[in-house]
């Protein structure tokens, strides 16, 4: 059985170091594999890429409690580092948000974030977005906080209210699910550089994310930069799905042109290759150790060693 709290604890410990922490949102099991591979140290799993690739629609509230809890298990079996997840808005009421809580927990998540949008919401750096009272998610950061069984379940408050009120009112808002038990802060769509240093400054004491989006409301600022402003995690919440789409795009567009791959091909990993990264090995072997043949084998040598005695 998986021991999720040593992920839960490695979470913590990597939050907590003095590197800050880069995790890309992967869409699906194999990018997270592939993640781990390359040497990211946590992954993230989030509404926007799983919407997309699952869905093909945006994120704009369509997918429900159900289906990330049926992706954040996917990418969990597929990894063997902490997973952190976008739990939206809770998916309704207070109650809502203690079973959002229990089943993601339970599945093996490091932690969640929980935001103040007012359902159904939408990407953080979209047009249109109204947030709820404060009140609305102090109540379920409490709750989240008492219904969780590890206190090592990271929980992360996530307000959008800078793009609707501005951003002394997000840090407010802020400061307000922190003494409600948050463990982490995130302050969605930043206007500039100017005001993550802001945010950094207000919060010197509390674990900080940063949200890198291409194209986003805020600059694209590097991890390094992150780092010394003070941040503990930087997000990329958007690359590997608009990476996928650039490169599914030209790879259909010659294929379907010209009926062959020839020029993406030098861009593929090989089949055996491929083959190998996957576990095709360990399958085989796997199926060779408990097939019939040699499971017939062993009975039949212990049959002959009991009639011998």
């Amino acid at each position: 059985m998986r021991n999720y709290n040593q992920q839960r604890n490695e979470f913590q410990r990597l939050i907590n170091d003095h590197q800050i922490l880069s995790m890309a949102v992967a869409p699906d099991a194999l990018s997270a594999k592939i993640a781990e591979q390359v040497g990211f140290k946590a992954i993230f799993v989030a509404g926007y890429a799983t919407a997309a690739s699952s869905r093909s629609l945006p994120d704009r509230g369509i997918l429900d409690f159900g289906e990330m809890l049926s992706k954040l298990r996917e990418i969990i079996a597929a990894v063997n580092i902490p997973v952190f997840v976008d739990g939206d808005t809770g998916y309704g009421d207070c109650e809502n948000v203690a079973r959002t809580i229990r089943a993601y927990e339970s599945a093996g998540a490091a932690g969640i974030f929980l935001e103040d949008q007012v359902w159904p919401k939408r990407c953080g750096h979209m047009a249109g977005k109204s947030v709820v009272p404060a009140s609305e998610l102090i109540a379920k950061i409490e709750t989240a906080v008492a219904t969780r069984r590890h206190a090592n379940f990271t929980i992360m408050s996530r307000t959008d209210a800078r793009q609707v009120y501005g951003l002394e009112n997000a840090i407010e808002r802020s400061r307000s699910y922190q003494a409600a038990g948050a463990d982490m802060i995130f302050i969605e769509a930043p206007k500039s550089t100017a005001e993550l240093e802001t945010i950094a400054k207000a919060f010197p004491n509390t674990p900080l994310m940063a949200n890198m989006i291409e194209d986003g409301a805020t600059p694209m600022t590097s991890v390094n930069e992150l780092e010394e402003m003070g941040y503990s995690m930087v997000v990329h919440p958007t690359a590997l799905t608009y990476a996928h789409a650039y490169a599914d795009r030209d790879f259909l567009t010659e294929l379907y042109q010209l009926g062959k791959t020839e020029q993406t091909k030098e861009h593929m990993v090989t089949f055996n290759d491929f083959n190998q990264f996957v576990g095709l090995d360990k399958l085989n072997q796997i199926e060779h150790e408990y097939s019939k043949a040699p499971m017939q084998a062993m009975i039949d040598q212990m049959l002959n060693q009991q009639i011998k005695l």
